[in-house]
């Protein structure tokens, strides 16, 4: 009897001892998970280079991560890293570019510009009393503003000394990958090992209880925020590093994910928990998560679906380990013994996380399909009808040729655009098809493709500082110069109009501007009284348009470089829009090309969508096939008003 009793109990305790395991490391165990499911399901997944693309896709988001654990440590919250990011590398490219600082100091300024942001947060918080939401939300506006006031909302060309920091060392191993770590390295230091470390565990532990116990709360979180604007700064280094140039519009949404990363790893919103290495782990599940989820061809859409779900079982996991009484993941607390029982732990962790993916990896050996046949289509947006239209002309083709369309969505993003184009070469895709987000921020990522010899060709954007086997696209400058004619025909030559502009920094906003201004020139009598961006968004139309008219009220015509903007005009204009005021918009959209029979909208300057993406596909399968193609294949864009919209097709 005492024997089974001793069994039972040691059959209990283990069973103890194996959940607490993996509640104390819950991240870790979910991505082992991730990586185990991800390997058995595509057999591109554990290729060398794939695996390092997930780094390098890592690096981003986990450096700023490393500076928010701070701040979430101490029980703040950071939303301005990813503007901070974007501010402090458009700093750099504008003085040494523009203004011939020299490169070294260029940095500093850099560096300098994060650290700055971080001051000011800190002082707003602790000094104006203002909630860290509150404040750090208001220097995301700030930070993003100063970005496109000082670029002009155009990107800017990195300094080729400091675009290093995205090559490789050696050919094979990421220098992004190698700051990663150091930088969470640094982390794990200050957290365990300094004086402010442990300020921060007690300040998000009890603030008022390390008040009363001497720690001067009110200095520490300006050198907590400070740090994090520092970490900051160099995330934004190493994106604008990665995209060969300074991306106003770079690192939107970033903070997000940096605040999930270090959420998945452990710490607590609550504060007094938190630590590098479960941040660095929250970082690669969210790179492993979209890395897998486009090898495996999931829908965008449903991408972030499945992340914010991800997220949400993380704080369930982090509930749940609390109430069962798993060790707090703070960083410096625990013995020496403590300390090494959670190495072993992480050094069996990868031995078995090894030999099962071995295992996954040995299975697929040899079940590759032809890759002749497979394309990669990576589109700016999909938030947009006319990249829609992209899409389905382009997998009407595909279905018509028999090939299989993988399709991304960088929503405008142009770092998750590179990453997207990193995952087709790492899969061996035959070909690939993109729509730059940024013409040169996308070279570095197509030239990867040009090294693994996988064609690309460009669908109505190019690709600046690489090799693509055609380009086919409209003419966005003569689009805008025939708007510009079309508008000043309608209007009998003078009048007074206003321009709604796209999103700042992207190339079709900038060419279809160029364009219209150009043709504009031969008509003197037309004046042009404002000109606002309303980010190719209806909605943001429709209040930029509303906004101008108690501005000027009696204007003649509105040119809107899209369709949804000049629909979102249409909108505020009401019963003026097609009869005083006349409307025109441009890439000859569904909606657009049905507000132009209804005479509502002027005119659409259209580009035949559709027509782009079944020519992409053709001309990749070809590019695949080895046959030679024309350098440039133009689809003509076309002036379409109520007299010839029936006949229209796209």
């Amino acid at each position: 009897m005492a024997a089974d009793t001793l069994k039972s109990t040691t059959g209990a305790t283990g069973a103890s001892g194996l959940r607490r395991l993996l509640l104390d490391n819950g991240a870790l165990t979910a991505l082992i998970v991730l990586v185990i499911a991800m390997s058995a399901l595509s057999g591109d997944f554990l290729t060398a280079d794939n695996l390092l693309n997930i780094g390098v896709q890592a690096a981003v988001t986990a450096i700023l991560a490393f500076g928010v654990t701070f701040v979430i440590v101490s029980a703040g919250i950071d939303l301005s890293v990813g503007s901070v990011a974007a501010l402090s590398a458009t700093v750099l490219a504008w003085s040494a570019t523009s203004e011939g600082v020299p490169v070294w100091l260029a940095v500093i300024l850099a560096v300098a510009t994060g650290i700055a942001c971080g001051l000011v947060n800190g002082v707003l918080i602790s000094y104006g009393k203002l909630p860290p939401f509150i404040a750090t939300l208001a220097m995301l506006s700030v930070g993003r503003g100063l970005s496109l006031v000082i670029s002009q909302g155009s990107p800017i060309a990195f300094p080729d000394s400091v675009s290093h920091l995205g090559d490789t060392l050696g050919g094979w191993l990421p220098v992004p990958v190698l700051v990663m770590i150091v930088m969470g390295v640094i982390t794990a230091v200050v957290l365990g090992r300094t004086y402010i470390g442990r300020a921060m565990y007690a300040i998000g532990g009890n603030e008022e209880a390390a008040r009363l116990s001497g720690l001067r709360v009110k200095r520490q979180k300006l050198v907590i925020y400070a740090l994090s604007g520092l970490f900051a700064a160099a995330a934004g280094i190493v994106l604008a590093s990665r995209l060969s140039s300074a991306q106003p519009q770079a690192a939107q949404g970033y903070e997000l994910d940096a605040i999930a990363a270090v959420v998945i790893g452990g710490a607590s919103l609550a504060g007094g928990t938190g630590k590098a290495s479960g941040t660095l782990i929250g970082a690669l599940i969210l790179a492993v998560l979209r890395n897998g989820l486009n090898l495996l061809s999931v829908s965008a859409f449903w991408q972030q679906v499945v992340i914010g779900v991800v997220i949400a079982l993380a704080v369930l996991l982090d509930t749940v380990r609390r109430k069962a009484g798993a060790t707090p993941a703070a960083a410096g607390a625990g013995t020496p013994g403590g300390r090494r029982k959670q190495a072993v732990t992480y050094v069996l962790a990868a031995v078995v996380a090894a030999a099962i993916v071995g295992a996954m990896s040995f299975l697929h050996s040899g079940s590759s399909t032809g890759k002749s046949e497979r394309i990669g289509l990576s589109l700016s947006t999909l938030n947009n009808p006319f990249f829609v239209q992209i899409r389905e002309g382009a997998q009407e083709e595909a279905d018509k040729l028999g090939a299989d369309l993988t399709v991304t969505d960088a929503q405008n993003d142009a770092s998750q655009q590179a990453n997207q184009l990193q995952n087709f070469t790492s899969s061996g895709v035959g070909a690939i098809v993109v729509n730059p987000v940024d013409s040169d921020a996308a070279g570095p990522a197509v030239r990867g493709a040009n090294k693994a010899e996988i064609p690309v060709v460009g669908v109505d954007r190019g690709v600046n500082k690489a090799d693509t086997a055609a380009l086919v696209a409209s003419d966005n400058v003569e689009g805008g110069r025939l708007g510009a004619e079309a508008l000043a025909e309608k209007l009998g030559g003078k009048g007074t109009i206003v321009i709604l502009q796209g999103q700042a920094g992207t190339s079709a906003s900038r060419e279809r501007g160029a364009g219209f201004a150009e043709g504009l020139k031969a008509y003197p009598g037309i004046k042009v009284v404002a000109k606002q961006p309303a980010d190719f968004d209806r909605t943001k139309g429709l209040d930029v348009m509303t906004n101008l008219l108690q501005a000027h009220p009696d204007i003649d015509g509105v040119f809107a470089e899209n369709d949804e903007m000049a629909l979102g005009a249409v909108k505020a204009l009401g019963a003026k829009a097609g009869k005083s005021v006349a409307v025109i918009g441009f890439d000859g959209t569904p909606d657009g090309l049905k507000a132009v029979a209804d005479g509502t909208l002027y005119a659409s300057v259209a580009q035949q969508p559709s027509e782009l993406g079944r020519i992409a596909v053709r001309n990749a399968l070809k590019a695949a096939d080895g046959e030679e193609l024309d350098e440039t294949v133009m689809v003509p864009v076309k002036v379409v008003t109520a007299e010839n919209v029936a006949g229209f097709t796209g």
